[in-house]
């Protein structure tokens, strides 16, 4: 018998219906283990996140002490490496587009999404932060590259300044320095999310103008 996976779960939600309606759906996922810790005030989650490591938020945007995208960027700033998926009204589609747009990896309007959708956006979501994650890690010591850089036409590895050929990535983790913010552009987000990049492509089509899909 295959082990469950779990997933531990800190939901931020001051409202007692919809936090019970999360913890129900949660109980129905079969092939998961759910770990659900709650908090109601963001003052309360960041002193779970503070003490203790979890796999994935879930926050509503509109809490006591905080309200809007606030909420979403205090999160965002403090905890930059923890997945976070936003739960909205019908009425703030928009401001779930935003905080897509500045780094949350999913959001779920409330009253329209059931367990395996809630399911498959935290799947989704944890796995996509892992990729981001290493992509950060190969990239931590880069610096300004100038000048022109011989690269095969082939392989695509590039020749350094002894004269040997190396991959790409070795030889920018070696001469160059930059940050990086968390994101995705509209073709990756296809291949690896089609069913988000549609909900974003028709909530907000403007993003995808200009060739911004291609």
């Amino acid at each position: 018998m295959t082990e469950r996976q779990r997933i531990k779960i800190l939901l931020i939600e001051d409202n007692p219906e919809d936090a019970y309606l999360i913890r129900t759906l949660l109980r129905r996922i079969e092939d998961i283990y759910v770990d659900l810790h709650h908090a109601n005030t963001l003052a309360s989650a960041f002193e779970r996140l503070d003490a203790e490591l979890f796999d994935i938020v879930l926050s509503d945007l509109s809490l006591p002490d905080s309200e809007g995208m606030q909420t979403f960027t205090r999160l965002r700033e403090r905890y930059p490496d923890t997945p976070l998926i936003v739960m909205t009204g019908l009425n703030d589609k928009r401001l779930a587009l935003s905080a897509i747009q500045e780094g949350a990896q999913d959001y779920l309007v409330k009253g329209q999404f059931d367990g395996q959708l809630l399911d498959r956006a935290m799947r989704y979501s944890i796995e996509r932060q892992r990729l981001l994650a290493r992509l950060e890690k190969s990239l931590k010591e880069i610096k300004t590259l100038k000048g022109l850089l011989p690269m095969c036409a082939w392989c695509k590895n590039v020749r350094n300044d002894e004269g040997y050929w190396e991959k790409v990535e070795t030889y920018i983790q070696e001469h160059t320095d930059a940050s990086f913010t968390h994101g995705i552009c509209p073709k990756c987000l296809k291949k690896v999310s089609p069913e988000m990049f549609e909900k974003i492509k028709k909530e907000n089509p403007a993003l995808f103008e200009k060739g911004g899909e291609k």
